[in-house]
């Protein structure tokens, strides 16, 4: 199967000897559909070498590529001076070396009947990451299995970031089969075992093609080695698949890339619809302001048009002078999509920081942002059993739903009404790097979570008012042995005095009680903190001055904290002093434990403490007196 490539250009007008021009050839090459998509799955799978082989048997390499190629197969392949078809897409040097592809390679080639974009996905799992953007932009999937080994965890996890992506159609690349001797039983276990996860996962569509990318069999034509295989070689197949494109049905939306304004006199915007059909004299919405204006004209390519539909470039002019910038999203008033400031959403996460809730990442739909926060984690996806449990946080290569607050609304729609609006990606605010990507499941409107708040006619503001006193949560956080629980008691003794209505809050105390369960590793104290938020934010809206005194040794948490409470109402207090005042008061022993090792998960005893940024109130408490300090929380209330 290594001889000459099965298809060749057509000679012009079919007569023999003749090629077509250059002008008519690239004419005829751009007429051509286009498919894009990747190949994916375990590492050693085989997928640069199968890449490899379409390149060289649809004839798509130039003789200096076919000569490099040699060049290269003698001095690094592993074929013993045959061609090694991975070194087409293996152009890192480290790849090279290790045998094994680690950034996204896209490779261009065509049939005579198509055009393709392929995408070389790494398999090793510390590099998802990259998975995950090759399979962002594909309309289609790949999955080689080695034949020897079947349906690995990568294999899982690349299928399950597939089909979250929103690819549905899969072609499974049994591949190495002249490894078990062509062994059918051993192909239909396999396809047994992907198609029992490809049914769980919802795809609509799986081709199972038993191949050597090797030696091409099944990859261009069929191979006299499979008579048992009635099915399309690899190529056939792919000529077969359809792309996805947009939708001309549904309502109308263009996410506008460009506000063009030559002169005074002329604005428009600048778009591709990604839903749905506008027309002249159309009403329609700009989001997320809600603005309403009219189409006036509908500008495409060079000429003026009636009516323009999903995937087809335009420029919008508006009758109304209406304010839209770019990232801005304009839709028909039929089926619009809102404007949400909550979400749920199906994430993979690529940081090899966790996500934890309470953090923050900038959110990014096309080129809107937004602050989110992480409100709550509602489980993790079992790559394996496809089950759902529920953790304290995603790891890196996690698949997982979560759910999220926005700073500022944004035009989001679940995925499956349009991937401009349902898909985004998380960024991390002091790096810039891409740490998760995420479709929407479902925008969250307020008031419509699975728990209804109730409304009473006696709120927090008749309690606070009955007692006289504004409500306040004081959050004092520091070291152990800052003196966090010294001034806690002394502010509520003179709080008291004073006739406040109070209540105190140490951390150490709620650990004999409501976090009995929890210990001291960082997830512990996390959920700790949580729940001494949960219970002071209670007692504030039962109108009470709540002090909280717990280490609280992460700034996420605090912050999360803070988040449940209105403007005003959370006080955070930063108890200060040296590690070595600390360490010499040691209330409970702690530092001398530490430094003796017999003390694990010592976070906030003298190191991996996280300080305030900003806290209302500062206090050093090496030498300064109580009172003073007392006096200086109290300006803050």
């Amino acid at each position: 199967m290594d001889g000459t490539p099965a298809y060749r250009l057509p000679d012009d007008d079919g007569l023999p000897g003749r090629r077509p021009d250059a002008r008519r050839a690239l004419a005829d090459h751009e007429a051509l559909p286009q498919l894009r998509f990747i190949t994916c799955g375990s590492v050693d799978d085989g997928k640069s070498t199968l890449i490899g082989r379409l390149l060289h048997d649809s004839g798509s390499l130039a003789e200096d590529q076919l000569a490099t190629l040699a060049k290269d197969s003698a001095r690094v392949g592993t074929q013993g001076g045959a061609l090694d078809f991975a070194l087409l897409v293996d152009g890192l040097e480290a790849e090279r070396e290790q045998g094994i592809t680690i950034d996204v390679a896209y490779r261009y080639f065509s049939s005579p009947r198509r055009r393709f974009v392929v995408a070389d996905c790494p398999g090793h799992e510390q590099y998802t990451r990259n998975m995950a953007t090759g399979a962002s932009t594909a309309d289609a999937a790949v999955v080689l299995v080695d034949a020897r080994k079947g349906v690995l965890a990568q294999t899982r996890r690349h299928s399950r970031i597939v089909r979250l992506l929103g690819i549905t159609r899969v072609v499974l690349a049994v591949n190495k089969m002249d490894l078990v001797d062509w062994d059918e039983a051993r192909f239909k276990t396999i396809v047994a075992d992907y198609r029992a996860l490809a049914s769980e996962l919802g795809l609509a569509e799986v081709q199972a093609i038993p191949l050597s990318a090797l030696h091409g069999d099944n990859v261009l034509v069929r191979s006299a080695r499979t008579p048992w295989f009635q099915g399309a070689p690899l190529l056939p197949a792919l000529e077969a698949l359809p792309a996805r494109s947009p939708s001309s049905e549904g309502g109308f939306v263009l996410p506008v890339q460009w506000v063009n304004r030559p002169h005074q006199d002329f604005r428009g915007f600048v778009g591709t619809p990604v839903r749905g059909r506008v027309r002249v004299g159309d009403a329609v919405q700009v989001l997320p302001a809600g603005t309403r204006a009219t189409v006036a004209r509908v500008i495409g390519p060079g000429r003026e048009l009636v009516e323009a539909e999903a995937g087809q470039p335009v420029t919008l002019v508006f009758h109304e002078e209406v304010d839209v910038s770019r990232g801005d999203v304009i839709v028909g008033l039929d089926h619009a999509p809102s404007a949400v400031d909550r979400l749920r959403a199906d994430l993979v996460w690529l940081d090899a920081a966790p996500l934890r809730p309470g953090q923050r990442y900038a959110l990014r739909v096309g080129p809107k942002q937004a602050v989110a926060t992480v409100a709550a984690i509602e489980h993790l996806r079992d790559i394996h059993s496809g089950g759902a449990h529920g953790v304290d946080a995603l790891a890196l290569n996690s698949i997982g739903r979560v759910e999220l607050s926005l700073d500022q609304p944004l035009p989001l729609a679940p995925f499956a009404d349009g991937d401009a609006l349902g898909r985004f990606i998380l960024v991390d605010r002091a790096t810039n790097a891409t740490a998760g990507a995420g479709l929407v499941i479902e925008p969250i409107a307020r008031g419509s979570e699975r728990a209804y708040a109730q409304a009473f006619s006696v709120g927090p503001a008749e309690r606070a008012k009955a007692k006289q006193q504004q409500a306040r949560c004081v959050w004092l956080t520091g070291l152990s042995g800052a003196g966090k629980s010294t001034l806690a008691d002394a502010l509520e003794r003179r709080l008291h005095a004073e006739g406040r209505h109070t209540m105190l809050l140490d951390g150490d105390n709620v650990r004999g009680g409501l976090s009995k369960d929890l210990g001291f590793a960082p997830e512990d104290r996390r959920e700790h903190v949580r729940r001494l938020g949960e219970v002071a934010k209670l007692m504030v809206d039962a109108g009470l001055v709540v002090i909280v005194s717990a280490i609280s040794p992460f700034r996420a948490d605090r912050d999360a904290v803070r988040a449940r409470f209105a403007p005003g109402e959370f006080i955070e207090v930063f108890v200060d002093a040296s590690p070595e005042t600390c360490a010499a008061r040691d209330p409970k022993g702690l530092y001398a434990k530490a430094k003796a090792g017999g003390l694990s998960h010592a976070i906030g005893v003298g190191g991996d403490y996280e300080a305030p940024e900003h806290p209302e109130v500062h206090v050093i408490t090496d030498a300064a007196d109580v009172e003073g300090l007392v006096a200086r929380v109290l300006a803050a209330l």
